[in-house]
This record gives structure tokens, sequence and C-alpha cells, in this order.
């Protein structure tokens, strides 16, 4: 059974809209912008607390990230505190 801060990430990747990142062409993701949807702000939140909960530390370009995979993308953040966190990020996973 799926708890409640999974259900609220798999419902804010849903509503939000997705940007493809054209900056890093040799690391094809996507990105959402916390600013873009403010009337998902606690679904934003809940998702960055499941990455952060749930993931797993994965290293790209000599630095650590934590990635949590729902479906066929894993999604991350840059690691900022959450009342500073901007975006979340996703790649085929």
């Amino acid at each position: 059974m799926e708890n409640d801060i999974l259900k609220s990430a798999k419902d804010y990747i849903s509503k939000t809209d997705w940007i493809f990142a054209k900056t890093y062409k040799t690391a094809p993701h996507e990105y959402t912008l916390r600013r873009a949807k403010p009337e998902l702000e606690t679904k934003f939140i809940n998702f960055v607390l499941y990455i952060r909960s749930e993931g797993h530390d994965e290293e790209f370009c000599g630095k650590s990230y934590r990635y949590a995979k729902i479906g066929e993308y894993k999604y991350w953040t840059m690691g900022a505190p959450i009342e500073e966190t901007t975006l979340i990020n996703r790649a085929k996973a």
C-alpha cells in the first residue's frame, strides 16, 4: 500500500509542468520549478521529503545526490534545505 507522501508525489508529478534542460545535452533530463504551480506548494514539499527519506545516494560528476525512483523516472533535487529548494529534476531511470 502506498504511503500518503508517495501518493502526493505522484499527484505532483502528474499535475506539474516538466521543462527539458537544454543546457545539459550530455545528461538529458527535465525539471519543474516550485514557483510554477503555487497551488501545489504542499505537494512539492512532500515530494522533496519523499526523495530525501526514500531515495538512495548516487554520484554524478563527482558529487553525491539523493535519487528516488518512481515509475520510469528517477527524481532528485540539488540538496539545498527544503525552504531553499526551487526545483526537482527527473531523468529516465
